[in-house]
């Protein structure tokens, strides 16, 4: 079913009121999913709707291969799809492109169910995501508001500068002309005010969301460039301003996520984040105690196609120290599966540490006196020699 934050709440519950028991695909769900014995999930993005799951089934794909698993060991026999309101007898699937093309594709060559809910409220998006009424077996209207993020509380004076800090530097690495990865976030957010100074800025993203409206609205944007992601997600501003927008279009993900055409964007910049970053230059993103928490998603694939991008750069962004764990997030040497591994440059509250180019020894110094708290230094040090990284 569509996923992330467009799932089709009225046709899951009927599917859930009719089926004792089915297996439940969804890419990065949210809290809310049939919790119950006979239902269980599988997914290569581990949401909160599906985190913790004795019945959940992960498979490990970077993005851009997780439309393959469709027609290969991942088959779907019913589809579920949040789609907007016809518009000339088609429908978008709106702010949830992403793996679905793939899915609608591998469901239709196997003779199965493809079910629309109507939604006035989905907002109508040019793209991989257009299609003909006539392709659905069935077809449910609803009226309902599409999920934003929650209103975020004040936050603690320490963690709003800490964030300020990173998105002033990670700002200041972006040149005129530049192609963005944009997320979502408090860092992505803190970006925001050094991006609205710069010009002719383009969007090649996996996603967007209201940061973009503040980019447009400050004429950062190159107008001769339309905006490209696979799916969104933000307020009810930013679904309006998409609505039916010529200057948005919205691929499938064997597009926006393919590291080949990602390095064609000039200066492409990816911006992400993880759970910690060793003196290696390896990042974890996916699990907390080797038991998975979200997945690869498209950190792999931004990364390769921003290191291969003219002028591009891959930024690894993140606090030095972790708030509720009260540790560091420059560790030795990871103890988890690596998610990622050696971005252009990492950059923290206390700093940015240059990893491209450099030695490993060069860049275990600069992590650990440019990006780790000091909290930390003595001990990454000593772990360091322990290493053979001195």
């Amino acid at each position: 079913m569509s996923g992330n934050h467009a799932v089709p709440w009225r046709l899951l519950e009927i599917v859930d009121g009719t089926l004792p028991g089915y297996r439940l695909n969804a890419l990065n769900a949210p809290r809310g999913l049939p919790r119950r014995d006979g239902v269980s999930y599988e997914t290569s993005f581990v949401g909160p709707g599906m985190r913790g799951s004795v019945r959940l089934s992960y498979t490990p794909a970077r993005l851009s291969q997780v439309p393959l698993l469709f027609s290969t060991t991942r088959p779907p026999d019913v589809l579920l799809l949040h789609v907007s309101a016809p518009r000339g007898g088609k429908v978008s699937l709106g702010t949830e492109v992403n793996i679905l093309p793939a899915a609608i594709e591998a469901c239709r060559a196997r003779g199965g169910l493809i079910l629309g809910q109507l939604n006035p409220q989905m907002p109508y998006t040019f793209g991989d995501g257009e299609y003909d009424v006539g392709l659905f077996d069935g077809l449910l209207d609803t009226d309902e508001a599409l999920a934003s993020p929650p209103t975020r509380g004040e936050s603690a004076a320490s963690a709003a500068e800490s964030a300020a800090l990173i998105g002033e530097r990670v700002a200041a690495r972006v040149a005129d002309g530049a192609t963005l990865q944009l997320g979502i976030g408090e860092v992505p957010d803190a970006t925001l005010p050094g991006l609205s100074r710069r010009r002719r800025l383009g969007v090649w993203s996996e996603m967007f969301s209201d940061g973009i409206l503040s980019l447009d609205a400050a004429g950062a944007l190159d107008p001769d460039r339309l905006v490209v992601a696979s799916f969104a997600f933000g307020s009810p501003e930013l679904y309006r301003w998409l609505d039916g927008n010529e200057r948005v279009i919205m691929r499938r993900t064997e597009v926006t996520n393919d590291p080949a055409q990602i390095a064609r964007q000039p200066g492409m910049t990816s911006v992400n984040t993880a759970l910690q970053i060793d003196l290696f230059g390896q990042a974890n993103a996916s699990r907390i105690g080797a038991r998975i928490h979200s997945g690869f998603g498209g950190q792999t694939d931004f990364i390769v196609g921003a290191l291969h991008s003219p002028g591009g750069q891959a930024i690894m962004a993140l606090r030095s120290w972790h708030p509720k764990a009260q540790v560091s997030t420059i560790v030795p040497m990871l103890q988890e599966p690596t998610t990622s591994f050696q971005p252009t440059a990492v950059v923290t509250e206390q700093g940015v540490a240059e990893i491209l180019g450099h030695d490993e020894k060069a860049q275990a110094a600069a992590l650990i006196e440019h990006a780790a708290h000091p909290h930390a230094r003595a001990y990454l040090w000593e772990e360091a020699r322990r290493l053979g990284l001195t």
